[in-house]
């Protein structure tokens, strides 16, 4: 992804969870998770506890803790031990923990992207200019890669009333939760929809 120029006064921008906005932020409380029948309790713990896929104690340690920034900063502390790959598949990993907040929060979430209308999104950042964008006089400049991957779930799915319930998980090897494989995720109502779709494909082969 490219670095972007964005007008301040053009952009829907977040930076606290308390903002009118701060829902879009990935430690913004109220949008929890259930991956593997793990209750996750932000977006952010999940997108952290993805980094260290052969530690499920680091992950159990991030998951845990209440506070999404002390997630972070747990994260942080074990830096050495995140997957090798992890700045190449970090986009993609960020693009399904997306995912599964809107289709498991569907109502609440979809209706703060789409309260954006067409304006562009951007996380402010006083200095992270790869997920976010910083101030530079009336300009926001950054590559603002979260704020994007959100302006595509509004356009891709909040606003044609696509509620996906089931989201496969991204194209990254070793995409693991506790020791455990993570595949196709489903909120609870179309789990077994699609366990039941799965077996009958299976009897087809």
């Amino acid at each position: 992804m490219e670095i972007r120029e964005y007008n301040i006064k053009d952009v829907v921008s977040f930076q606290k969870t308390k903002d009118d906005f701060g829902g879009l932020s990935n430690m913004a409380g109220g949008y929890s998770v259930n991956i593997n029948d793990v209750i996750i309790p932000t977006v952010e713990h999940l997108y952290q506890a993805c980094k260290f896929p052969l530690f499920p104690d680091i992950q159990e340690e991030i998951i845990t803790e209440n506070s999404p920034i002390t997630a972070k900063m747990i994260s942080r502390k074990y830096n050495k031990f995140v997957r090798q790959d992890w700045d190449d598949i970090r986009i993609k990993v960020m693009r399904w923990v997306l995912s599964i907040k809107l289709s498991q929060n569907w109502e609440r979430f979809s209706a703060l992207l789409l309260s954006t209308e067409d304006r562009p999104i951007v996380e402010l950042s006083y200095r992270d200019k790869i997920w976010g964008a910083v101030e530079n006089g009336d300009k926001l400049i950054g590559v603002n890669a979260l704020g994007r991957l959100l302006m595509e779930l509004r356009d891709k799915y909040a606003k044609h009333g696509y509620e996906s319930r089931c989201i496969d998980p991204p194209a990254v090897v070793g995409l693991m939760l506790y020791r455990h494989e993570i595949g196709v995720i489903c909120d609870d109502v179309h789990k077994e929809e699609f366990l039941i779709s799965k077996e009958e494909l299976e009897h087809c082969d």
